[in-house]
């Protein structure tokens, strides 16, 4: 299949091209890079041995962008990535990422409608299931009260999914609800490169242990969890890439509209991660706690049966290999791209 990925520079974007590539699928790549770089795309071509990857500096807003990327390279299906994503910035910039994530993703919608391409895949959030109702989290858990704007958007546009194939049964959609991606490809080539401080737990602890840090800021330690911080389900990279290539499987199947959590099943606390990466590595990594941030939620992980009985995918990375290739990505490019 060709497929159009929107964000493909970004993290989880461009390794899941490298994922396409060895299932035989070709890419074109649409990403305006407000969070992204093409370095990122020229070391995917150097990863996979091509040339080069097609690709189109557009913004899922901009409709005349899109129309003539999907002119040019007519595709079969879309994997969407493009999208802000920070759950503590969209507490400050709520318009910001409703305007971006949402209106972006309406206008992609459309064009791709108006070009016939009505194969989807979605990158949605473990977060829609806001402070869950039953843990591990099923695909059947109820989408609860998202606690942030980041999280309203990706139920908001899921829902707008279900409307959209609901109406137009020849939509094929599959709605991947990811836990948490951390990792890097095992060549170190590429990996997370947040802008400015990092939201993220990983990036974090790695620019820490690369001296680019001080310490690390841990929001909380009064939860109700084992050692009163966050618990989370982390996934690796590579295996977040690799489930988007089983999706493909599921919409070549014609599954019409359907949802996976794409998680390991394990929760761990930040702490756990903190004392996993000093195991992996050797690297004390000096913390200090914070107050909680808004839009957190104690305990979330997920119960990934439903992908691994219909898509055949399970992890298959632990947490020592997301912090070995964590910090082989932050060793090699200690400033990032």
């Amino acid at each position: 299949m060709k497929i159009l990925v929107t964000g493909g520079a970004g993290f989880i974007g461009s390794h899941t091209i490298i994922e396409l590539y060895n299932a035989g699928h070709k890419v074109v790549v649409a990403d305006n890079l407000c969070n992204s770089s093409p370095v990122a795309l020229q070391r995917v071509a150097e990863i996979i041995h091509v040339p080069e990857i097609p690709f189109f500096k557009a913004d899922i807003r901009d409709r005349a962008a899109l129309d003539r990327v999907l002119t040019e390279h007519p595709c079969d299906a879309c994997i969407h990535f493009a999208g802000l994503k920070a759950v503590g910035e969209s507490v400050t910039k709520p318009w910001e990422y409703y305007e971006n994530n949402i209106s972006g993703t309406l206008v992609l919608l459309d064009v791709l409608r108006q070009h016939g391409c009505k194969n989807l895949i979605f990158s949605s959030s473990a977060t829609v299931y806001g402070d869950p109702a039953v843990i591990p989290i099923t695909e059947k858990c109820p989408k609860g009260h998202c606690t942030n704007p980041y999280g309203q958007t990706k139920s908001m546009l899921e829902e707008i999914m279900m409307d959209m194939h609901r109406a137009d049964p020849t939509w094929n959609i599959v709605l991947l609800r990811y836990f948490n991606p951390v990792g890097a490809h095992p060549s170190g080539r590429i990996g997370e490169n947040p802008n400015g401080i990092p939201n993220n737990l990983m990036p974090y602890i790695t620019q820490v242990a690369v001296g680019k840090r001080a310490e690390l800021g841990v929001f909380g330690d009064d939860y109700d969890t084992p050692d009163g911080t966050g618990v989370r389900d982390y996934i690796h990279v590579v295996d977040l890439a690799r489930g988007h290539v089983a999706a493909l499987a599921a919409i070549e199947r014609h599954c019409g509209l359907a949802i996976y959590n794409l998680g390991t099943g394990k929760g761990y606390s930040v702490l756990d991660v903190v004392h996993a990466f000093e195991r992996s590595t050797g690297i004390h990594i000096p913390y200090r706690v914070l107050p909680r941030r808004t839009g957190d939620v104690a305990t979330s992980y997920s119960d990934p049966a439903k992908a691994a009985r219909e898509l055949h995918w399970t992890a298959q990375h632990d947490l020592d290999d997301m912090c070995r290739d964590a910090w082989n990505w932050q060793q090699q490019n200690p400033e990032g791209f």
